[in-house]
């Protein structure tokens, strides 16, 4: 077992385990004053919620041996049976992944992957869900959804790996994912009574640090090895997020009037949104380019897009993380291009693929974009249909009015 890299992934664990509070901080300072302590507790929840459907069953169906045909992993895992928290005597593999550390500290730094999805979906139906019902949705979305997507793109059996497909830290797995999914609650759910400005913005900026602050465990620990690519994952986490900040900031400040905290701070999330998939494969000029796009075309759908589809994204979690995931998925089979700066296009992480086809690399970009939003936007359709006709999915007008916080939890945020 390597030492360091154990330390690095304990450690990497830990900031992708932050980032979910800095989460419900970043959203909770968009709400009204009235629902903040609610959009809070949707976060947090996860933490616990997650973890135990895991332990029990998430991890051995995403990382299990595959049962074939690299749709789903194997039962062998249940309860984390066989899960070794050291390398046994002659072998040097943690879990199904070839780099020496034990199977435990890759079951535990993937939780916190998991953790953070299906939190990133309650920032599209905020103020009005009914929270039995995100509760309910959160378990069955993360289980029929997440779980096999991470089996397919990073299973290395699993069929979208099979075809191709780069996916370094998740911008298919989680963000494309979560956005999906987020807008097809926010349109079952339909719009908020009453649409308000954001109640603490200094709140919101402390959690869009705290997830900058995560996105390096995020981003750089998704290479499981303390080596140079996890240098260039750190690297372009840090360049493309100030490029997008600072590219949202200006366009704001061009086509509104005014260049506000609200913009730079999303603009830093559509970033690290963007590079998440392309963070350990391309190089310094594709996350420049990642976060140009990133910046500028995640601003058009929040400032332009939702107002004409008249769709109501509360926090924008399909426009940032949706949209920021589908084009930094797409252009990492660009950028991978040595010819571009990129690391080229390995075979099990370890024999470089003879030349390089653009084509067929974004082809299988494209085929993993698509699947995600058609199995996430597709189950969650289904999920929110049953929990709508059973115990009902959108709070009361009076509890919509009189706030969450109070009408669902009897506390309040604020005294």
């Amino acid at each position: 077992m390597d030492t360091g890299d154990t330390a690095w992934m304990l450690t990497s664990s830990a900031l992708v385990l932050f980032m979910t509070p800095g989460l419900a901080l970043f959203y909770g300072g968009m709400v009204r004053a009235k629902n903040a302590l609610g959009m809070l507790l949707k976060n947090y929840v996860a933490m616990g919620v997650v973890t135990i459907t895991w332990v029990v069953i998430g991890y051995t169906l995403a990382f299990g041996p595959d049962a074939g045909g690299g749709w789903i992993g194997k039962l062998d895992f249940w309860g984390l049976k066989d899960v070794s928290n050291v390398i046994p005597d002659g072998e040097t593999a943690g879990a199904i992944h070839a780099v020496p550390v034990p199977d435990s500290v890759i079951m535990v730094f993937q939780m916190m992957f998991a953790i953070i999805t299906p939190a990133l979906i309650t920032g599209a139906f905020a103020e009005r869900i009914k929270f039995s019902s995100m509760l309910v949705f959160m378990a069955l979305w993360s289980l029929c959804v997440y779980v096999p997507m991470a089996h397919w793109v990073w299973s290395p059996d699993g069929w979208l790996a099979t075809l191709g497909v780069l996916d370094f830290a998740g911008g298919t797995v989680v963000h494309i994912n979560a956005g999906v999914a987020g807008l097809v609650c926010a349109l079952f759910l339909g719009k908020r009574k009453t649409i308000a400005p954001p109640h603490s913005l200094t709140m919101s900026m402390i959690g869009a640090s705290l997830l900058w602050f995560g996105w390096f465990g995020f981003n750089a620990g998704s290479n499981l090895e303390a080596n140079g690519y996890a240098v260039l994952a750190f690297a372009n986490t840090l360049f493309a997020t100030a490029v997008a900040a600072i590219t949202w900031f200006f366009a704001e400040w061009i086509f509104k009037g005014k260049p506000s905290l609200l913009g730079i701070i999303s603009g830093a999330i559509a970033g690290l949104v963007g590079i998440t998939p392309a963070c350990g494969f391309v190089g310094i000029q594709g996350a420049l380019v990642i976060g140009l796009a990133c910046g500028l075309v995640c601003f058009l759908a929040v400032a332009y897009l939702k107002k004409a589809l008249g769709y109501d994204d509360a926090l924008d979690a399909f426009g940032v993380h949706a949209v920021g995931g589908i084009i930094g998925a797409l252009l990492t089979g660009v950028y991978v291009n040595p010819e571009l700066g990129g690391v080229g296009v390995y075979e099990n992480w370890f024999t470089m693929k003879v030349g390089y086809d653009m084509g067929f690399q974004v082809m299988a970009q494209a085929k993993a974009v698509l699947t995600a939003i058609v199995v996430s936007g597709g189950v969650a359709a289904i999920t929110m249909t049953l929990l709508k006709f059973t115990i009902g999915i959108r709070v009361s007008e009076e509890a919509e009015s009189e706030g969450l916080d109070v009408a669902e939890h009897g506390e309040k945020a604020y005294n």
